[in-house]
């Protein structure tokens, strides 16, 4: 019975630092392609006519899936998919934006 408990309680802390890891992730992956034209807090950027993307009211899964394949009305790099980033990412990239007030 003890062993189980160990094995149950080993796995809940696995799960708990993976999530913890991929929410870092995604700030990271934002810092290093998003934050130069939408902002470090995703405050946006008028200038260069860069949406602001804090509370967005996008889902995470749409916001993903513009990351991946963009648009084509979109300015780039958003008229098509942002180079360098698999579906993970993107998804780790947009669950971090929808932590941004």
């Amino acid at each position: 019975m003890n062993c189980k408990f160990v094995v149950n309680l080993a796995a809940i802390l696995l799960i708990a630092s993976l999530a913890s890891w991929a929410a870092d992730d995604g700030a990271a992956l934002y810092k290093t392609k998003c934050a130069g034209c939408h902002g470090a807090n995703g405050e946006g950027k008028p200038a260069m006519k860069a949406p602001a993307l804090k509370e967005t009211k996008l889902e995470a899964n749409q916001l993903a899936e513009h990351i991946t394949k963009g648009e084509s009305g979109s300015k780039a790099p958003h008229n098509k998919g942002i180079s360098g980033l698999n579906d993970g990412q993107a998804k780790a990239i947009a669950e971090y934006i929808k932590t941004l007030k």
